[in-house]
């Protein structure tokens, strides 16, 4: 059994492609620096839209290939050997997003499924469902949207921060950690996610709670999870609309 962080990125200089590949490497190394602090034996750095090797020899815990996909209605994770290097943001539908992940033997995930997204709602055949490290998505909305696509569930961290690696995680049934067995076990529902619910998690989850909700990236409480709104990208509100609040088509998360 592994515990694999499966959303990290490497980067925080989004509107500064040149400063933010100087540093990935570095933010590379501080968050497998943090996942080993929180006793992970791996994380898969999925930046948004593209991949980069980062291969740092034999430190305790691996860097596994990942890429978070833009896709025309919200965002994709590719975990795999062999994901895309660059991917065209906010072009690829759902369906291509997927079968471009099967074709190079690498799993497709359903990202922050409630969180300015309508992926969840797509003809498409992803491997399992995100638990977001963020807590922007009602737990039992998730588990009903994998349970009604009969689909596991997977929990990656979302990390944006080196400190936030790990606060939320999958337990890979495996027996050897690489790649291959990690897109494996996803597929195969050798998977289960495990989340930080301690007291200060949950006050920083509440505090992206209002952020996103703030941004109109949210959706309305309901009994129910709620159905397909407008895409992202399809309009400048963002799915579905909290009373007049804007967001941004495509926005980094």
């Amino acid at each position: 059994m592994f515990a694999v962080d499966l959303h990290t990125h490497t980067r925080f200089f989004h509107g500064v492609p040149a400063l933010g590949r100087a540093f990935d490497p570095v933010g590379a190394r501080l968050l497998a620096a943090a996942a080993s602090y929180r006793g992970l034996d791996a994380v898969v750095t999925t930046n948004h839209d593209f991949y980069r090797e980062f291969d740092f020899g034999g430190d305790p815990v691996a860097v596994l290939p990942g890429i978070e996909v833009t896709t025309t209605r919200g965002h994709a994770l590719v975990i795999g050997p062999d994901p895309p290097e660059r991917t065209p943001e906010g072009e690829l539908p759902p369906k291509r997003v997927v079968e471009l992940a099967h074709d190079r033997d690498c799993a497709a995930v359903i990202a922050h499924p409630f969180r300015n997204s309508t992926v969840r709602e797509a003809d498409a055949d992803f491997d399992a469902v995100e638990v977001n490290g963020k807590g922007t998505d009602p737990p039992e909305w998730v588990e009903q949207l994998a349970r009604e696509r009969d689909l596991p569930l997977v929990g990656g961290s979302d990390a944006h921060y080196p400190v936030e690696a790990g606060r939320a995680y999958t337990e890979i049934e495996a027996d050897e950690l690489t790649p291959e067995s990690v897109a494996a076990a996803i597929r195969d529902g050798r998977v289960r996610p495990r989340v930080d619910r301690s007291p200060s998690q949950q006050l920083l989850r509440r505090a992206y709670q209002a952020i996103h909700r703030r941004k109109g990236w949210l959706e309305h409480p309901a009994p129910e999870p709620p159905g397909l709104g407008t895409p992202p990208g399809e309009s400048e509100t963002a799915p579905p609309p909290r009373e007049s609040d804007a967001g941004e088509s495509r926005p980094r998360q």
